[in-house]
Parts: C-alpha cells; sequence; structure tokens
C-alpha cells in the first residue's frame, strides 16, 4: 500500500515550525500482492471535509511507551475499513468470475502467513485468511503448473475465454469498488447525514509548541487568529517576517473581546519565519441527513461527484508534482495511522474516509500500469486490436511480473520505514 500525505486530511502530531500543512491528506495504494489481477489503490484527499476537530497526540500507557486503549480501538477501525475494501475489490472479481463459470482456484483477504483456511467445495476454491490484513488476491489456475488437474483446453480457464468474458473479470474489481463507495455515501445520509462544513471567520490554531515564539506570546491551542482570511495568507505573514514584531488579533474562547497580541517569529534554517503552531481553517461542521429514499440518492449523488472530483484533482495534483510529492509517499502503516485518526475524531468520518479510499483504488487501477487492473486491461485491448491474437505468453509474463515485483519491494520499504516513523516507536 502507498500514501502520500499531502495537506488536508487530519492535523499531523506532534510540533513543528508554522507552514501550510495544517490538515494533511493522503494518497495511498496496495497490490493485490499474489493475484493475477493485482491492485492498486492512491488515495488522495484535498479537502478537508470530514475533519471534525482537533485531537493531540494519544496518551501513553503507564509504561510511558504504548498508545492508549483508546488508540488500539481506532487502529482496528481503520484496519477494519481497509479490509472491508480489499474484501468488495477481491470480490468483484471473484464474483465477476463464477457467474461466467470461469475457474477460480483461490479468494484470499490478507498476504503473508495462512490465519485460517477452508476449501468449498470439496477439490474447489480455497478460502483463507492471511496474517497481514493489507491486501488480497482472487488466483485462478493455469494449465501450465504442475499441481494443476485442468486440461489445458478447458474453455472455462480465464485465459481460454474471450477477450470480452476477461476484460469482465478485470474490470469488476473496480466496479465493486465504485458502486460500494455510493452505497457509503447513500447509507451516511440515510443514518449519520452527511457533513457540511460552515465556514467561520479566521485561522483556528489547533496546537501550539512549548518554548516556541507563540506559546512565549500567549497564544494558546484553541484560539482564533482573525488578523488573516486563511490559513496560506497567514503562513506566508508569518514566514515573511522573520525576527520582527507582527500583531495579531485573537479570539479566545471566554473572552468577549478579542486580543491584539504582539509576535516575532523565530528565524528558520531556511530563512523564513515560523512561530511554532498548527493551522487549519475555521469552520463549524453540520449534518445534512435525508428524509427519504429519494433525498437519499439524491445527496449521495452530489456527494459522489464531489468526491470524484477531488480524488481526480488529487491524482492530477500528485502526477503534475511528482519530483515534489514522492518524497511524501507512504505504506499501508502510514494509512492505518490517518484512518484511525479519522476514527477518533468521529467514527462517522469513516463512511468518507472509506468512500474515498474505494473511489481512488477504482481510479488508480485503471491506470494502464503493469501491476494494475489497467495494465491488465491494456494488454487485452492489444490483443483485441490483433484481431484476437494473442501477446506471446512469455512476453506477458515478464512485464506483469517486473511490475508487481517491483509494487511489492516498494512496499516492504516503505511499511518499514512508515513503522520506524510512528510516534510511540520513535518514544522506544
Amino acid at each position: 500500500m502507498l500514501l502520500r500525505l499531502s495537506p488536508q486530511l487530519h492535523p499531523p502530531r506532534g510540533s513543528f515550525p508554522l507552514s501550510q500543512r495544517s490538515l494533511p491528506s493522503t494518497s495511498l495504494s496496495f497490490p493485490s500482492t499474489a493475484s493475477p489481477l493485482p491492485s492498486l489503490l492512491l488515495f488522495s484527499q484535498t479537502h478537508n471535509r470530514y475533519r471534525h476537530r482537533y485531537h493531540p497526540p494519544p496518551p501513553l500507557s503507564s509504561a510511558g511507551l504504548l498508545p492508549s486503549l483508546e488508540s488500539f480501538q481506532s487502529v482496528i477501525e481503520a484496519t477494519s475499513v481497509l479490509t472491508a475494501i480489499i474484501l468488495v475489490h477481491e470480490g468483484g472479481h471473484f464474483l465477476a468470475a463464477t457467474l461466467q463459470g470461469i475457474h477460480v482456484s483461490k479468494f484470499a483477504i490478507g498476504f503473508g502467513p495462512v490465519l485460517a483456511r477452508f476449501v468449498y467445495p470439496k477439490g474447489g476454491v480455497e478460502y483463507s485468511v492471511r496474517a497481514f490484513p493489507l491486501g488480497g488476491f482472487v488466483a485462478f489456475p493455469d494449465a501450465e503448473d504442475p499441481d494443476c488437474n485442468i486440461p489445458a483446453d478447458d474453455p472455462d480457464l480465464l485465459r481460454n475465454r474471450p477477450v470480452v468474458d476477461r476484460v469482465f473479470v478485470v474490470s469488476a474489481g473496480v466496479a465493486a469498488n465504485i458502486a460500494f463507495a455510493f452505497f457509503l455515501i447513500f447509507a451516511q445520509s440515510l443514518t449519520t447525514g452527511l457533513p457540511l462544513q460552515e465556514p467561520l471567520p479566521g485561522v483556528l490554531v489547533p496546537d501550539v509548541r512549548p518554548g516556541s515564539a507563540a506559546s512565549r506570546s500567549g497564544i494558546l491551542p484553541g484560539d482564533i487568529v482573525l488578523s488573516s482570511p486563511s490559513v496560506s495568507d497567514l503562513v506566508n505573514i508569518i514566514k515573511s517576517n522573520p525576527e520582527k514584531s507582527i500583531s495579531l488579533k485573537i479570539q479566545r474562547g471566554g473572552l468577549t473581546d478579542p486580543l491584539d497580541l504582539k509576535i516575532i517569529p523565530d528565524l528558520s534554517p531556511d530563512g523564513t519565519g515560523r512561530i511554532g503552531v498548527q493551522l487549519s481553517p475555521n469552520f463549524r461542521v453540520t449534518r445534512l441527513k435525508a428524509k427519504n429514499l429519494a433525498e437519499a440518492t439524491n445527496f449521495a449523488t452530489r456527494e459522489f461527484v464531489a468526491l470524484t472530483g477531488s480524488v481526480f484533482e488529487g491524482l492530477k495534483q500528485t502526477f503534475l508534482n511528482f519530483s515534489q510529492s514522492a518524497e511524501k509517499v507512504s505504506g499501508p502503516v502510514a494509512i492505518i495511522a490517518v484512518g484511525a485518526e479519522v476514527a477518533k475524531s468521529s467514527a462517522d468520518g469513516l463512511f468518507q474516509f472509506a468512500a474515498v479510499i474505494n473511489l481512488n483504488l477504482a481510479v488508480m487501477n485503471l491506470l494502464p500500469l503493469p501491476a494494475l487492473d489497467g495494465g491488465t486491461l491494456a494488454l487485452l485491448l492489444v490483443e483485441a486490436v490483433r484481431g484476437g491474437r494473442r501477446i506471446p505468453r512469455e512476453v506477458e509474463q515478464i512485464i506483469t511480473s517486473l511490475g508487481v515485483s517491483l509494487v511489492v519491494m516498494l512496499g516492504l520499504f516503505l511499511i518499514v520505514r512508515d513503522t520506524l516513523n510512528l510516534d510511540f516507536i520513535k518514544m522506544l
């Protein structure tokens, strides 16, 4: 799973020099690690509509080393969401194959060591749950496999099916994720309601670093800076005034009148000013709940279109500015960390978190790249253009194997790196 952290999903943990990364969003991707239909998900959330309130870093246990029970619960919730999305994606491939009578040999959730497995019916499909619930796969029998007892000319082998049948199987995972995303939004509109953000004046200060310029000047977490209409404007003012006094009008809860505070930004290593705070847009979240199915369909459709546009815009910015965004790519550990933060802020935020991930999975898997559903579709398109003449098997296997190997190696590297970057691991 790959994840690109870029501004706007939830506030980053800890303190850092003032910057415009007040609400980091995410992009993520994961491969189906052992499937002839590998999957890739890139999650890019470019708005903050389901961030409800700031949560500080989780408390530690009495030993001072382990995350709290609340943190474990939110991690389990985030992992469950990802597992459900994987199940839906692989279930789409599986259902499309079985409806057409195509042989399927394995259906797995997770990767790595097998925790539980059963075969149904006898001699049929092997269903398994594996140790790491961060991927999944649907495997199809291959007549060239020594363990396969199916004749090479069996018309129900996936490879022997017409191009149209194979396209249906390959694209079904994407279709399932799109349908699931709409269902989640539809369900949210009927139950908890869709979140709406009502902009409020000023810029919110969720956190202040102890000993920073902001702390010395009397700025407190929860203050609202009325001097600037947006986060970017305030960032520019402070960055352009290192070691110079600036005036900020502060609204503080419990006080009737705003405060006028003088602050002198510290000089950062790059020569710009910083005051050591986190910033976010100031807004109030309300709920739009449908009264009937027709209204729910209308609300869900509009929200689905908006989220899809956000996903495409996020992916567009990722690819157009890849040189700047490459260092922000993270793996499944960071994905779960982001989902856990959303779960702690608001459990119903997981609705849109899951919807956006589904949409990203769908869009990314349609890219014509090796190791993606889109790459497989591209090979099928070439075969169709060639009048049904197949691409040499050796060439197809080399292309797919190289793509899968690259994604898996990158994923393993990011898992290790992201694990080492976790807060409680750093404290160890």
